[in-house]
């Protein structure tokens, strides 16, 4: 099934409107997490208490905040939960941060008291509490942080082997602007990085390479034919080959997740919206990152008299 037959876009010829593209996502991720509201951790990694809280009214925020401070907790957090759907608009998620592993109920209990000082009329229910230990929400951490780097360092090495070093650069370079702005679009909204955000921004990486290594695959390939045809003009019609591909298999996995997103609720919030972001980044990047870094290394070696064929294309010929 083809959506398109015979596309001639002209990819490269707008790589500074990509590069632009990425440079601004990119830097106000990048502002967000420096200046604002830095990396959102949720209580999986940072350690502390999570109570969530159902009113019967919608509730103001400041409310909630001038209660918890007037009962002595002046560093509770809180955070409205989002739901597209509207079902969870009178919701509430108040963090505690640092709660010691021996005083479980603690938190809970001044929460609670807090509340029904303020809200006895309206009333309210305490839905769900959460409680990790710093200790344990370190190491949680640190496992994260190692899982993500060794995904990436596996990665390279088998571009490396299965093409050449360059384009596994190019594509683990295309996936770190993936995460970046991942990333940098949960701390612009200011939503909790959790264990299961860890696993969509892992399962996003592997999504990201697959399409770039299709990508890549059909370069190599046309490199074996049409070795004299021009670097730019190849990887242009290498995109446009797989671009229906490209879109159908994005488009339905896209479709998948923004209903997981949509309909998914809370629960599973966080791991759709990471996921929503970066099938559209992912399927981005593998035209606009990492194919234009390929050429640009090309034209590079070319400037300075260095053999411009690309060493996949060599291996091919001497077969």
């Amino acid at each position: 099934m083809e959506f398109f037959r015979e596309t001639n876009i002209d990819w490269l010829g707008k790589k500074w409107y990509f590069l632009g593209f990425s440079l601004i996502f990119s830097v106000a991720g990048l502002l967000s997490i420096l200046f604002w509201h830095h990396i959102p951790l949720g209580v999986d990694f940072k350690g502390g208490t999570q109570i969530r809280v159902a009113f019967t009214q919608q509730p103001n925020e400041d409310h909630i905040r001038h209660a918890m401070d007037a009962a002595g907790i002046h560093q509770a957090t809180i955070q409205r939960i989002s739901d597209p759907s509207g079902q969870a608009a009178n919701k509430v998620i108040i963090g505690l941060p640092e709660a010691a592993d021996t005083a479980h109920d603690t938190g809970r209990q001044r929460v609670e008291s807090a509340l029904a000082e303020n809200y006895h009329d309206s009333g309210f229910t305490i839905e769900q509490v959460e409680i990790v230990g710093p200790t344990a929400g370190k190491q949680l951490q640190r496992q994260a942080e190692w899982a993500t780097l060794y995904s990436l360092i596996g990665m390279l090495v088998y571009l490396w082997f299965r093409f050449e070093l360059i384009y596994g650069v190019a594509a683990v370079v295309a996936v770190f602007h993936d995460t970046l702005i991942t990333v940098g679009a949960f701390s612009l909204t200011n939503q909790d990085i959790t264990l299961t955000v860890i696993a969509a921004i892992l399962t996003l990486i592997g999504y990201s390479m697959n399409d770039t290594i299709v990508v890549f695959d059909r370069i190599r390939e046309n490199l074996g034919v049409s070795r004299r045809e021009p670097l730019h003009d190849l990887v242009n019609r290498s995109i446009n080959q797989t671009l229906s591909r490209t879109v159908i298999s994005s488009g339905l996995t896209f479709l998948t997740v923004l209903s997981l997103y949509l309909f998914g609720g809370e629960v599973l919030h966080g791991f759709s919206f990471a996921l929503v972001i970066g099938i559209l980044i992912g399927t981005y990047s593998s035209i606009a990152v990492a194919a234009p870094m390929l050429v640009a290394y090309q034209e590079w070696r070319a400037k300075r008299g260095k053999t411009v064929a690309l060493p996949a294309a060599k291996k091919r010929a001497q077969t």
